[in-house]
């Protein structure tokens, strides 16, 4: 089973979102860990709701989750998912 790490850099990113939109975040992303396995990140995958980003030396994937997307990497060895960013849609992309 994976486990859940947050860069220190995310109490900036929660400081712009709502409580309510947090909750909502951080309950997805544990429902995102208990879950996650092969199998479940090939469908993510398909259905897009995760995808692989390009172009950067880390192994660097983005999850949806309503207008806000997480940047997160997965740390095999270790079975983390280390939560790297969170932001809006709108400025995700910037």
């Amino acid at each position: 089973m994976y486990s859940l790490a947050f860069k220190s850099s995310i109490k900036r990113d929660f400081k712009k979102i709502d409580k309510q939109d947090i909750k909502f975040i951080k309950e997805e992303l544990e429902s995102f860990i208990e879950n996650f396995n092969e199998a479940y990140e090939k469908e993510l995958l398909r259905t897009e709701k995760i995808k692989k980003l390009h172009g950067t030396k880390e192994n660097l994937y983005r999850l949806k989750l309503r207008r806000y997307r997480v940047i997160y990497t997965k740390e095999e060895d270790k079975l983390v998912i280390l939560v790297v960013h969170i932001t809006s849609r709108e400025n995700a992309y910037h």
